[in-house]
């Protein structure tokens, strides 16, 4: 009966406050986008890495925008 309650998935994606954090995450990254695409050719492939993130970023790329 146990295992009829456990869930296949991480409890984490359940959180409603990293909606937040992600959606902070995308404004920023479209941000840097347009500042590429204008003026700074040579951030444009790390931007463009960024941007493959904004559907789901972690810690990780939290950290890379610092």
């Amino acid at each position: 009966m146990n295992d009829m309650l456990t869930m296949p998935v991480a409890l984490h994606l359940f959180n409603v406050d990293d909606i937040e954090k992600v959606q902070l995450f995308h404004h920023l990254v479209a941000k840097l986008l347009y500042l590429s695409q204008r003026s700074r050719q040579d951030i444009q492939s790390a931007v463009a890495f960024l941007f493959t993130r904004v559907q789901n970023p972690d810690t990780y790329d939290y950290k890379k925008l610092a």
